[in-house]
């Protein structure tokens, strides 16, 4: 009984992640919601996943501000000045001594103002390019999530896949008994039986009845946690639809990692890397790079020395260019530039192990599905030897040849080789997702 009992919570060790949901629209209750089902629906309102989403809205904001280096700055400017005490001299006019101001009381003025970078001999255009890195990378990050929360609800559906019909097994089990117990305790009417026989069949069924609490409650932990992932109320029942794959052919293992190598998220990000550390480095390299800018101002003001009507405004302007040329930085490019190349170098390390991590995933996935396949095969072999074998007992109990202990053991054999292929199949189809995610085909 207690090979029941394990092989029964096997499958709920594996590891899930514990991620808290938010609402989407609600199943009907009783619909049987497929894996497939379950992964679009968690995927389109995911919190994390929308985090993600907005991770890159920033990035593309953090490119278009960087590419409004190439734009003008216009500015425009007002202002109004009261001056006191003012300086005048007397001067003589047309025969007549009159009163200069060298400045008004009042002063006013207004002007536009553009300031434009003509040529900053690269500078922009590297900084657009890394920023384009970055954004890059927020795009696998968000592929790369969708894939690790895919993994984890292909966990969660199949545990609960295997307890539901663990509990079907088990009340198969239940009626199976029941009925044997029924059928004793007619023969113990007639002396046919022992009391002993009775008890050890009701013992079994106390077993079972067990085992089949252990699950339940097994069940309802998991689907709280499916809930959770569709972010429903904990209360909402749930159905599972039963999904197996069949056996199919697999590659050999070097066909298998030029696949996973391509595809893989990790291993795209790791590259990515690569190229963000160079872009980093590319954009260190012209820190120092001249800059010409183009100037322009214009508008109107009063106040003049050469003005006699000092209160009437006058057109202004001033237009020029200008270089700026870096001499010293007091070494930060230098030792910038140091820090850049040990970046690459080390991002460069990070993909030669992520390269070899990749490969180990897809051997150990391989090895398990077949594994798998092999057990799925023996356990059919299995379950019809032990149907036989009950049968068998069963004629021979009613025959006298063997006692009412040996038929429960027969009926217990048939029972755990039931939960055993159906573990075997699960443990199969669970394999063949664990080798596509590892050869980075999306299962979502």
């Amino acid at each position: 009984m207690k090979s029941i009992y394990k092989l029964s919570i096997a499958l709920l060790l594996l590891p899930l992640m514990a991620i808290q949901g938010q609402n989407i629209d609600k199943q009907v209750v009783g619909d049987s919601l497929t894996l497939s089902n379950i992964i679009n629906s968690v995927i389109n309102n995911y919190p994390s996943l929308k985090k993600a989403e907005k991770d890159i809205q920033s990035e593309n904001a953090k490119i278009d501000l960087t590419k409004t280096a190439y734009l003008p700055d216009v500015n425009f400017a007002t202002s109004y000045t009261r001056l006191g005490p003012t300086t005048s001299i007397t001067m003589p006019i047309g025969g007549v001594n009159r009163i200069l101001q060298l400045y008004p009381e009042d002063v006013y003025s207004a002007a536009i103002s553009v300031n434009e970078n003509i040529y900053d001999f690269g500078k922009t255009t590297k900084s657009v390019a890394l920023n384009e890195q970055n954004k890059e990378i927020a795009k696998l990050s968000v592929t790369q999530i969708k894939q690790r929360l895919s993994l984890a609800l292909m966990f969660n559906f199949y545990s609960i896949a295997f307890i539901q019909e663990a509990i079907i097994i088990k009340d198969e089990e239940l009626k199976t008994l029941n009925e044997h117990l029924n059928f004793v305790e007619k023969k113990a009417s007639t002396g046919s039986a022992t009391k002993y026989d009775i008890l050890t069949t009701k013992v079994r069924i106390s077993a079972i009845e067990n085992q089949k609490t252990d699950l339940q409650t097994a069940l309802q932990i998991q689907k709280g946690q499916l809930n959770s992932y569709l972010g429903k109320s904990q209360g909402t029942q749930l159905v599972i639809k039963n999904e197996l794959l069949i056996s199919k052919i697999i590659p050999s293992v070097d066909s298998l990692c030029n696949i996973a190598f391509a595809n893989r998220n990790e291993m795209k990000i790791a590259q990515q890397k690569v190229a963000i550390s160079q872009s980093r480095l590319n954009v260190v390299k012209v820190q120092n790079n001249p800059s010409l800018n183009f100037f322009a101002s214009g508008g109107v003001k009063n106040g003049y020395f050469n003005d006699f009507l000092q209160d009437v405004p006058k057109l202004n302007f001033a237009v020029g260019v200008g270089l700026k040329v870096p001499i010293f930085d007091a070494n930060r490019s230098k030792y910038i530039k140091i820090q850049a190349n040990a970046d690459i170098e080390g991002n460069q390390q990070e993909t030669e192990l992520t390269r070899r991590n990749i490969t180990n995933e897809v051997v150990e996935s391989k090895a398990n599905a077949q594994s798998a396949l092999k057990k799925v095969t023996q356990s059919e072999l299995q379950l019809e030897q032990a149907k036989q074998a009950y049968s068998l007992a069963e004629t021979n109990f009613e025959a006298g040849v063997i006692t009412n202990l040996d038929l429960l053991d027969s009926f217990t054999s048939l029972a755990e080789s039931k939960l055993v292929l159906l573990k075997t199949k699960i443990d199969y189809t669970v394999s063949l997702y664990k080798l596509k995610i590892a050869l980075g085909e999306q299962i979502y």
